[in-house]
């Protein structure tokens, strides 16, 4: 059978809005690993439970505003659901074309993480701090001499892992995107920048920034590209299937592309949008499909992976740093990493009450990123709707990852529904 997907456009308050033409059938465009998939009876949930996580799912794919979605649920360390739905590419902002099942979106298919890299990227420096190699209380100039000056001279690696570095966004007036793949001038740019909030003492989300500076200082300790360090480190230990910045030139035709969709940010969303990430809403998603893009290494943002690769990576962060007998770190660095740096704060960038580690973000009690009552939750937000975290109360890992980069005014309520689902069909265990 020939399933097709394309975008359509309507008009709406004399705007144009991008949405997905959703199929009847959703079965027709739905990937299940039931290979790998266990009882949820197994692990202390139901099959009524998982599929109410899957169908929260489908009512975000329902919106049309996600041409593809995946989702990968461990429980115990076991799978209890594995699943994609939708499209890799569909027609409308670029030019392929969808034939048969050639361009659905399966569980195997990578998709860009974007801010859900930082998460993983911190764990690589943490690593470095469990081999003695750097120290994340020493400054950040110790590693990198040229970083030390306009008010940069304290700033330490750990500030910069929990976003109180004082260095949010690149310092440049509407830098052209393709900055991006310039490694050397933006680290140029870093080191010239100025700061008078270089002391720690102000939480504000960095987007792009942080990322540089500790891919910069993983490359100068260890002497290998940070990809490589990432490789060996992490990717190859929890046998990922992908896990890297970038992908090689062969796996660029696998990829799933991004997709702007829904209603054009309006004021205040799109200032505070570009503010994060010093370029306009709506033109990261075409930028993420280019070749450069998948060419480039942007340690704060475009780790490629399945959603199984992520959920691989909290559950070895959930058996402290194990993970199917292989240890890639030692308890007590996973403890620091998502150990919380301050308390609950309006974070200056995102102007969200926010918590971090040096590394992560943190759930809450009332409602969070990770859901309901998700205190101990550890995990990490990208562009918008990507989730991934870790919970200990209920032992759970998940991954959610989608196409669809969309700040129309559906996504959060339904981006709410999913982990809500989660959170009341993974109860927390019994103490």
């Amino acid at each position: 059978m020939e399933v097709t997907s394309n975008f359509y456009t309507v008009t709406f308050m004399f705007k144009k809005v991008n949405v997905v033409n959703v199929p009847k059938k959703l079965h027709a465009v739905t990937d299940i690993d039931t290979q790998s998939e266990v009882s949820p009876y197994d692990v202390g949930m139901t099959r009524d439970g998982v599929e109410a996580i899957w169908n929260s799912v489908e009512g975000f794919y329902k919106t049309g505003l996600q041409p593809g979605l995946s989702m990968t649920i461990r429980r115990h360390g076991e799978i209890v659901l594995n699943r994609a739905i939708g499209h890799r590419k569909i027609t409308g902002l670029d030019s392929s074309q969808v034939d048969t099942d050639h361009a659905l979106l399966k569980t195997d298919t990578p998709i860009c993480l974007f801010s859900a890299s930082k998460a993983i990227t911190a764990m690589l420096v943490h690593k470095l701090h469990e081999d003695g190699k750097v120290d994340l209380n020493e400054r950040v100039a110790t590693y990198m001499p040229e970083f030390a000056c306009n008010g940069k001279e304290n700033i330490t690696l750990s500030m910069v892992l929990s976003h109180r570095a004082g260095i949010p966004v690149i310092p440049m007036t509407n830098p052209h995107p393709s900055l991006l793949f310039k490694w050397d001038s933006v680290i140029d740019l870093i080191n010239s920048a100025h700061t008078g909030k270089g002391d720690g003492s102000q939480q504000a989300y960095h987007a792009i920034v942080g990322g540089y500076v500790l891919g910069e200082v993983i490359q100068r300790v260890t002497g290998k590209s940070v990809n490589d360090y990432l490789l060996d480190t992490i990717s190859k230990p929890l046998n990922a299937k992908y896990l890297s910045y970038g992908l090689k030139a062969n796996d660029h035709q696998h990829a799933a592309h991004n997709y702007s969709t829904g209603a054009p940010p309006v004021f205040p969303i799109n200032v505070l949008a570009k503010r994060a990430l010093n370029i306009d809403f709506e033109k990261v998603a075409a930028i993420s499909n280019t070749t450069d893009f998948m060419n480039s290494v942007i340690p704060a943002g475009n780790i490629y992976g399945t959603a199984d690769d992520v959920s691989r990576f909290y559950q070895m962060m959930l058996d402290k740093g194990q993970f199917n007998g292989k240890r890639l770190f030692e308890e007590d660095t996973v403890k620091r990493a998502t150990k919380p740096v301050g308390n609950l704060t309006v974070d200056k960038t995102l102007m969200i009450p926010m918590r971090f580690s040096e590394g992560f973000m943190l759930g809450e009690n009332l409602f969070s990123l990770f859901g309901v009552k998700a205190r101990k939750a550890f995990g990490h937000l990208g562009l918008i709707n990507i989730v991934s975290w870790a919970d200990p109360t209920r032992d759970i890992s998940v991954s959610f990852l989608n196409t669809g980069k969309s700040l129309d005014p559906r996504t959060l309520p339904a981006l709410g529904k999913i982990l809500i689902a989660v959170s009341r069909n993974c109860q927390p265990l019994k103490k």
